[in-house]
């Protein structure tokens, strides 16, 4: 049984999680990983992100895959009740998921009914292939993936994040123009989300605030 909450921009949509985990989250513990961000130069979601879990009564355990030993990797884990994957550059995220084995370990707990979070980066890798990102990030950050960009095929769908947000809104629309009709594309904006509740897939959005 899968339980997904991917978003495009978490702390946008982070309303939604309580009512989809049944107002169970607060005091559960997640393990964070800020991987895709440390090669980017504008992170200010990171800090948004943590403190909104934070509100929302979770307990943040913080793993940088790229730095930690595969043992505190599978121990932070393995102890976390939820996974929080960050955004950033998707094509390094992916390296360093490959690279330390992370990737494995949480399809692992993902098929065993654990709760997945991403926000960009973090909800485009579960797809198939993430080639199609090429418009949104550059892949020059992941040498070792040799060009080729097979993902972690949770879920055969793929997540356009930022799909009406600066400054992504025009590779939204190339990525949107190029492979419609080619792959099941399910773009979202900031204040969306698309969640899986074992075969259940909705595209779920908070309402704005009419002045």
């Amino acid at each position: 049984m899968k339980k997904l909450f991917l978003a495009s921009y978490f702390s946008g949509a982070a309303k939604l999680l309580p009512d989809f985990t049944g107002n169970t989250c607060s005091g559960k513990k997640v393990v964070f990983i800020p991987t895709a961000s440390i090669v980017e130069k504008v992170t200010f979601y990171v800090g948004a992100d943590k403190k909104t879990l934070e509100k929302l009564g979770l307990i943040i355990d913080e793993l940088e895959i790229s730095k930690a030993s595969p043992d505190e990797i599978k121990a932070k884990i393995n102890e976390a009740d939820y996974i929080f994957v960050e955004g950033g550059n998707t094509f390094f995220l992916l390296q360093e998921l490959k690279r330390t084995g992370t990737d494995k370990l949480i399809i692992e707990h993902i098929n065993k009914g654990k709760l997945y979070i991403g926000a960009s980066a973090g909800s485009m890798i579960l797809s198939k292939d993430i080639e199609y990102v090429k418009y949104m990030d550059s892949s020059e950050t992941a040498p070792e993936l040799k060009n080729k960009f097979t993902a972690l095929s949770v879920v055969d769908f793929c997540v356009v994040p930022h799909c009406t947000n600066f400054p992504f809104k025009k590779a939204a629309e190339k990525i949107i123009g190029e492979y419609s009709g080619k792959l099941d594309l399910r773009p979202i904006s900031n204040n969306q989300v698309v969640t899986v509740d074992d075969d259940k897939v909705e595209a779920l959005t908070i309402e704005s605030k009419k002045k």
